[in-house]
């Protein structure tokens, strides 16, 4: 039975795959920090699931995963779904220290651990779910892009030192755009996808084990004339979402 740990299966896109990945029959380890979230889904699916409470922010995030990845009997797949983001328009600190806090630190954290953890066990794969705001800088939100730039580019780095080191660490990095989820509560939003059709596509794209997996196709489109606009263009345009 293939095992899978998710890393912010509480709502939304995360625990949208675990659903599927379920239903698919695997074996999988859950983690968020909404402890009824976790156990709801446990007891839906007996048998099936393992759950640990987790802040990815926290020092002793790796201990809480190491006991989860135990309590397994091992890891295939390390999926980290969790993540913040705000529009902040007026740069208030606070929100943009929360952003890296999480978004940087707190996915360094989680992700160098996976990849040691695959390094001492002859290989696995790794999936994160980023953002296509890590194309160019969005000016409504600053941290939010900047950080899901950084996951990107920290992704290109691991696949890279992967094969440097002779690894068998395979890497997806998802990046879908406007989904409905709680992270998006705030605001309005063009294009918006329901997390359950996208978990649909995150989970196609982890089996066909896609490098980059933009979604949907609508978002392909649109990134690909956004990385066409020159920074002189791009700076003055008035993108609000």
């Amino acid at each position: 039975m293939k095992r899978a740990i998710i890393i912010g299966a509480t709502s939304g896109i995360g625990q949208e795959v675990a659903h599927l990945f379920v239903q698919q029959g695997w074996y999988i380890g859950i983690a968020g920090r909404r402890e009824n979230a976790l156990q709801n889904m446990q007891q839906a699916y007996p048998g099936q699931i393992e759950i640990q409470c987790l802040d990815v922010t926290k020092e002793d995030a790796v201990l809480h995963l190491n006991e989860l990845i135990s309590r397994l009997g091992g890891m295939d797949l390390f999926f980290l779904s969790s993540g913040v983001g705000y529009q902040n328009r007026n740069l208030e600190p606070e929100i943009e220290l929360h952003t890296a806090r999480t978004n940087v630190e707190g996915f360094t954290r989680m992700i160098t651990a996976a990849f040691d953890y695959f390094k001492k066990t002859d290989g696995g794969y790794i999936a994160v779910i980023s953002s296509i705001a890590g194309t160019k800088g969005l000016g409504v939100a600053p941290a939010y892009s900047a950080t899901k730039r950084f996951q990107n580019t920290y992704i290109d780095a691991l696949a890279q030192l992967s094969r440097m080191q002779h690894l068998n660490i395979r890497f997806t990095d998802i990046r879908p755009g406007f989904v409905a989820t709680d992270l998006l509560r705030n605001g309005k939003y063009p294009m918006l996808m329901n997390a359950d059709k996208v978990a649909r596509h995150i989970v196609r794209a982890l089996k066909r084990r896609k490098r980059v997996a933009i979604i949907d196709r609508r978002y392909r489109l649109l990134v690909f004339f956004w990385r066409m606009i020159p920074r002189w263009l791009w700076e003055r345009l008035p993108i609000k979402n």
